[in-house]
């Protein structure tokens, strides 16, 4: 079988505590989760099929060593394991971005999962795999994207589990929570998060592809 692949691009990692390092990505076409302030449905348009092999050598020939694998939903590809377990052997530090719906546990413990938890205001929630939150190993981050008030406190409740063996990140969707506001959240109640603002947003255009 082959890897469905929108895109292959070099850029700056925008998200997790790799923000700010040049990164080498792969998008994979398809999404099992449809979220209200999903950026990524272009994704679903269009792909190319490649082996793992192919996919693995485009990534090294960029010369860099972060990887993120990411779509999309990339732990819908049965190939995905396959593909992280070739970049780390090469001695990539692989990145595996994903949406939580999925089982974690099926790739190599040396890459590392940045795990979405879904908050209600995604329209999402329902499709959350908590028992991922038992698989993280000690590498692995979780991430909150907030609509508002009401996601940061379900945020806070699921946060709490993990913060103290886990970097976490709580992430304002663009347009709908001012990231001031967040902030202010954060430090009056004096959370173990990170601000997440996705750097790539800042950089270029929202609207940016293959950035």
């Amino acid at each position: 079988m082959s890897l469905r692949v929108h895109e292959i691009f070099a850029s700056i990692q925008g998200e997790s505590s790799f923000a700010g390092w040049p990164c080498a990505f792969l998008r994979l076409s398809g999404c099992n989760l449809d979220c209200v302030w999903c950026d990524t449905r272009y994704a679903a348009a269009s792909f190319v099929e490649m082996t793992v092999p192919e996919a693995a050598a485009a990534l090294l020939a960029s010369g860099l060593p972060l990887v993120e694998l990411t779509g999309g939903e990339p732990l819908l590809a049965p190939e995905l394991p396959a593909l992280a377990r070739a970049l780390l052997d090469a001695g990539a530090t692989v990145l595996v971005e994903t949406n939580g719906s999925r089982d974690i546990a099926v790739l190599d413990p040396r890459a590392i999962a940045i795990l979405d938890i879904k908050c209600p205001g995604s329209g999402m929630e329902g499709r959350n795999d908590y028992r991922n939150l038992d698989r993280l190993r000690p590498r692995d981050e979780v991430k909150f994207v907030l609509a508002g008030r009401d996601d940061y406190r379900f945020a806070l409740d699921v946060a709490k589990r993990v913060w103290d063996r886990h970097t976490v990140h709580l992430s304002p969707v663009t347009g709908s929570l001012d990231p001031a506001e967040l902030a202010g959240w954060m430090v009056a109640d004096r959370v173990r998060a990170r601000l997440g603002l996705q750097l790539h947003k800042t950089i270029w255009s929202p609207e940016a592809r293959g950035v």
